[in-house]
C-alpha cells in the first residue's frame, strides 16, 4: 500500500503563484508514476500533470502546459506542483495519486490517492 498526504493549497488571487506537494509513504519502492489531478464543482476529476517517479519525465495537460512545473524529491518521497499565471478557472481541489507503473492519464488507472487539498483562485 502507498499512502498520499497533500498540502499548500489555499487562497491566492488570479496571476499569482501557489504550491502543493504530495508525500508519499508505505511502499514507495512500488510507485512507477505520481499524478496530479484536480476536481471543480460539478466536473469530473481532471488530470494535470504527472512525472515518472525514477525516470523524470513530465507530462503536462494543455490547460496548464507552461503554467504549472511537476517535480519530485525521491530522497523526500515528495512531488510537488509549482503552479503559476493561477486563474480563476483553475479553482478546484488538488489530489495526487500514484501507481505501479508508468505515467497514465485516466484516474481509474489510479490506485493510490490523498484526501485533496483546496485551491481556490479570486478574480
Amino acid at each position: 500500500q502507498v499512502q498520499l498526504v497533500e498540502s499548500g493549497g489555499g487562497l491566492v488571487q488570479a496571476g499569482g503563484s501557489l504550491s502543493v506537494t504530495c508525500v508519499a509513504s508505505g511502499r514507495t519502492f512500488s510507485i512507477g508514476a505520481v499524478g496530479w489531478f484536480r476536481q471543480a464543482p460539478g466536473k469530473k476529476r481532471e488530470f494535470v500533470a504527472a512525472i515518472e517517479w525514477n525516470g523524470g519525465s513530465t507530462y503536462y495537460a494543455d490547460s496548464v502546459k507552461g503554467r504549472f512545473t511537476i517535480s519530485k524529491d525521491n530522497a523526500k518521497n515528495t512531488v510537488y506542483l509549482q503552479m503559476n499565471s493561477l486563474e480563476p478557472e483553475d479553482t478546484a481541489v488538488y489530489y495526487c495519486a500514484a501507481r505501479a507503473w508508468g505515467v497514465a492519464y485516466n484516474t481509474a488507472q489510479y490506485p493510490y490517492w490523498g484526501q485533496g487539498t483546496q485551491v481556490t483562485v479570486s478574480s
